[in-house]
């Protein structure tokens, strides 16, 4: 088990590392024309170092808030670690968001200075500045501000900076990160250094293996989560902590990401389930569009058995797959499993997955592909993972067991309880919404679970987002959804039904795999007016419903559904930058389409 260091912060890691490895590659860094160069610990030290100065000498101090406002790039790992090196806090800004959403987390986190990655997030910052007395400086990545900073601090004596670094303590603040705001205004996590040692360390340790691809070879990721959520920001520290090569991404698009994946060669990847159902998705359309979905169904069909298989070996159920099902599994292996492995960039062997549940049978498909996916659970109040199956022993469709050192507790009503010590200090100037979660130490997450005889936690929903029927009925939205999404012509899914007679739902679809739909039907492409009347699409999603209800009993079963002709997106404030639903302005937006499913 991890324990957090009595002494120091996170930036004492940059320091040691190139201190005791200095040639060690730390980090990979795209050019801009798409090249990855390598930097060394030692190097990306002086960075930090020289950033850090800079930092000093325009007038940032030992627990100032500076917020950062980009996307996933090599300088906003530069400037974490920088921050922490003068004992400044970082607040981490999507940046998507709009300008009211920026005004309050600036304004709530009296932050008095932005590092934006360009011209339009400089408008953004400008149009609300005349309401930010507290902020006196603004620096934007595209006209050069880290050369900027640097310069400026060429004055200042390196030990003016260790002076700092050596202030800083675990339990110094290191972030305040905001929630999403699913169900309101945000509220900014305050996560101290000892919180993030402890949760990188306890990764670190327990899934040091699952870094490699084989043993004896050099660990690396790319990462391209957004460094605005505590996901992504658990792996930046974590890659630096243990000394796992890291690379940065800046889009969360498989037509985007793909490319790297194959330039950059990680031996594994942290992830959200979008992702691998993209990778399964257009590994299945491509093969259906060279007259192979046969074959690529079965190589799916065996991949699972595969994984099953081994799953109740692993658990002392079963003897593991038979001589049968290892021939047919080794000639997929060749002509199907290598291809999806080759995709992610031919050296991934596993892979962590979470901010969102993954479906059974796609962590299986995998696994019985070659990659192995670990799926865990976590919140930003958590500082990332509270759970993660275990490297020895994976049960798809759980989250895991409780990180060593940490506690769960499923409470009377069924709600996930959480104890250890990744858990945050609380809501940045807002004790009562602090005392309302966090109970002697115990953070009450909201999620509704429950804990197998293993001690594997599954999540069953949130508490705020219990539908009751006009009958009585309480239903779970979240399991429906997830099971309506498997089906591949399906984007997204809301069930509702609260306070109605019965559960019905709104979809949306993915016009990428509905344009191949339609060619492999030999019909032109059709406008999203039309397309939401097609009979056959009905049909699809009607399958992809009557699957999803098989799972739950009558009186939970979606009736009736309506699909959408748009998706439902971020830009609309319907979608969390972390891409969850936000439940209550979609019913809002699309209520004249929730009442035509109740006649």
């Amino acid at each position: 088990m991890a324990v957090a260091p009595p002494v120091g912060g996170l930036a004492d890691a940059v320091f040691d590392y190139a201190e005791e490895d200095p040639h060690r590659v730390a980090l990979g860094r795209k050019d801009a024309d798409g090249r990855w160069h390598d930097v060394t610990a030692a190097t990306f030290r002086d960075e930090v170092l020289a950033l850090a100065k800079g930092l000093i000498a325009h007038g940032v101090r030992f627990g100032d808030r500076v917020a950062l406002m980009a996307r996933t790039r090599y300088e906003w790992t530069l400037f974490d670690f920088a921050l922490w090196t003068v004992g400044a806090q970082s607040v981490p800004v999507y940046p998507t968001s709009s300008a009211e959403q920026v005004f309050w987390m600036l304004h709530d986190a009296e932050v008095s200075a932005v590092m934006v990655e360009h011209e339009d997030h400089a408008m953004t910052i400008a149009s609300v500045i005349d309401r930010l007395p507290q902020l006196k400086r603004l620096w934007q990545l595209d006209s050069d501000a880290v050369t900027e900073l640097v310069e400026a601090g060429v004055h200042i004596e390196d030990e003016v900076v260790h002076r700092h670094r050596r202030a800083v303590t675990p339990d110094s603040v290191a972030t305040v990160i905001y929630t999403s705001g699913t169900t309101g205004r945000p509220k900014g996590c305050v996560i101290t250094h000892a919180s993030f040692m402890f949760e990188a360390d306890t990764m670190a340790s327990r899934w040091e293996s699952v870094f490699h691809s084989k043993p004896g070879d050099e660990a690396a990721t790319l990462l391209f989560l957004p460094l605005a959520h505590v996901f992504g920001r658990i792996v930046e520290v974590t890659a630096v902590r243990g000394r796992v090569k890291l690379g940065h991404q800046p889009e969360l698009s498989a037509k985007a990401l793909m490319p790297d994946l194959v330039s950059f060669r990680p031996t594994f990847i942290l992830a959200v389930p979008y992702i691998f159902e993209k990778v399964f998705n257009g590994a299945r359309r491509k093969a259906e569009a060279e007259g192979r979905v046969g074959p690529f169904d079965k190589a799916v069909e065996v991949a699972v058995k595969y994984a099953e298989a081994m799953e109740h070996r692993a658990f002392g159920t079963g003897p593991g797959p038979s001589a049968g099902l290892r021939m047919q599994h080794q000639f997929f292996d060749k002509v199907v499993y290598k291809k999806i492995r080759d995709a992610m960039g031919g050296r991934v062997r596993h892979a962590m997955s979470g901010g969102s549940g993954m479906e059974r049978q796609l962590g299986l498909f995998f696994e019985g592909a070659g990659v192995t996916v670990y799926e865990g659970y976590g919140l930003t109040e958590s500082t990332a993972a509270a759970t993660a199956n275990p490297p020895e022993r994976t049960r798809y469709g759980t989250v895991g067991q409780p990180l060593p050192g940490t506690t769960v507790h499923i409470a009377d009503d069924g709600e996930v309880w959480v104890y250890g010590a990744n858990i945050f200090s609380g809501y940045l100037g807002n004790p009562q919404a602090t005392a309302a979660v966090l109970h002697d130490g115990w953070l009450a997450t909201g999620d509704l679970g429950a804990l197998d005889e293993d001690g594997y936690l599954t999540i069953t929903g949130r508490k705020k987002e219990i539908l009751v029927t006009s009958g009585g009925k309480s239903v779970s939205p979240a399991g429906l959804e997830e099971r309506v999404r498997a089906h591949p012509l399906v984007a997204q899914c809301i069930v509702v039904g609260n306070d109605r007679p019965y559960i019905a739902a709104l979809v949306t679809v993915d016009q990428e795999s509905v344009d191949h739909w339609l060619t492999m039907q030999g019909r032109p492409p059709m406008n999203s007016a039309d397309l939401v009347r097609d009979p056959d699409l009905e049909m699809e999603v009607r399958r992809a419903v009557v699957a999803a209800n098989t799972a739950v009993s009558q009186a939970e079963s979606i009736r009736t559904f309506r699909i959408l002709a748009h998706q439902f997106t971020e830009e609309h404030g319907l979608l969390t930058p972390s891409l969850k639903l936000k439940r209550k302005a979609i019913e809002t937006a699309y209520a004249v389409e929730v009442d035509a499913l109740y006649p």
